[in-house]
């Protein structure tokens, strides 16, 4: 069994579940955050250590990765400023992307090569691609060739489709987004998706570092079912009982519509999301390793139903200290 591992991106909403899943089964696992706090949920885990550190740090980074029995990479994002091609960028995703998603991979090869460590599981996106139309897919291409490439490290690379769970920031957003608007106007609105379970994306991950035939490969992690974001707000809709007129915006206004979200603070959206979703997020095979695809409809309304019209009462209590 793999022990004493290194989960970079740990204390977001995936990291939060593969860190759990190896925690349960008696792993030490190191969580380094920018902050100790972000990583609170994590910190009372029995055999879980979270240590400020700043990853982008070569000199940090190195000392990190010493000693691991494996690494695992989570760290992604969805914004970022857009680039133009240049020496560095010749593939025009931007210096945050290729920060993110190219540069900090690379520098995780190379410390594993320095320390001599073997296992380094990485999770990428489904629909990267180097000819992709948005920078946030074609920098997770990039990310993904330099782990492959790192054919002295056993890799594995996954591409989930977009993932939800309770703490998600896809349904939940549409979620708050219809509880204060009788009309919600989409961008992309026929784009298609199969949603993966969190759980399932870190059992995934999990399963795979003891296995010797997932050395070298990529994997596409879907649900069992495809949905066109219209049908997904929808449901989200009759999840939380809230009757909405759902509008799906023809291509001119719905580049308007992203253009406008990506310089509001918080960017719900942004021109580069909406080129993503030209790409479909869909696969056609099972999840490895035996696991069996959690429903949406199985378990988002668990989560998603207290954030219906009664959500504030159990706010309003617990303000209350209640």
């Amino acid at each position: 069994m793999t022990d004493n591992i290194l989960v970079l991106g740990g204390s977001g909403f995936v990291g939060r579940h593969v860190v759990g899943a190896l925690a349960a089964r008696g792993t030490h696992v190191t969580v380094p955050s920018r902050r100790r706090d972000h990583a609170k949920h994590l910190i009372l885990l029995p055999t879980v250590e979270v240590v400020e550190a700043d990853i982008n740090d070569p000199p940090t980074l190195q000392w990190l990765v010493a000693g691991r029995g494996a690494v695992i990479n989570l760290v992604g994002i969805l914004h970022g400023r857009h680039g133009r091609p240049d020496e560095r960028w010749p593939n025009d995703y931007g210096p945050d992307f290729a920060r993110a998603h190219v540069e900090l991979p690379r520098a995780i090869v190379a410390a594993c090569r320095k320390h001599h460590v073997r296992r380094l599981l990485h999770l990428s996106a489904l629909g990267a691609e180097r000819t992709a139309p948005s920078d946030y897919l074609r920098s997770k291409a990039a990310g993904e060739e330099v782990v492959l490439a790192a054919m002295d490290i056993a890799t594995s690379v996954f591409r989930p489709s977009v993932v939800f769970g309770a703490e998600d920031r896809f349904l939940n957003l549409f979620s708050r987004l219809v509880s204060v608007t009788p009309v919600l106007a989409l961008a992309g609105a026929e784009a298609r998706f199969q949603p993966v379970y969190v759980g399932d994306v870190a059992r995934a991950l999990v399963s795979a570092l003891e296995d010797h035939a997932s050395f070298g490969k990529r994997y596409d992690l879907c649900g069992p079912s495809v949905y066109s974001l219209r049908q997904l707000v929808e449901y989200v809709c009759r999840v939380t009982s809230r009757r909405r007129m759902v509008i799906g915006l023809p291509g001119s206004l719905a580049h308007l519509l992203a253009w406008a979200l990506e310089h509001l603070p918080g960017t719900l959206m942004s021109r580069d999301n909406l080129l993503s979703m030209q790409v479909p997020s869909v696969c056609d095979c099972l999840l490895p390793f035996g696991i069996a695809a959690m429903p949406l409809e199985a378990v988002a309304p668990h989560y998603l139903v207290d954030s219906g019209p009664r959500a504030h009462y159990a706010e309003f209590r617990d303000r209350a200290r209640r």
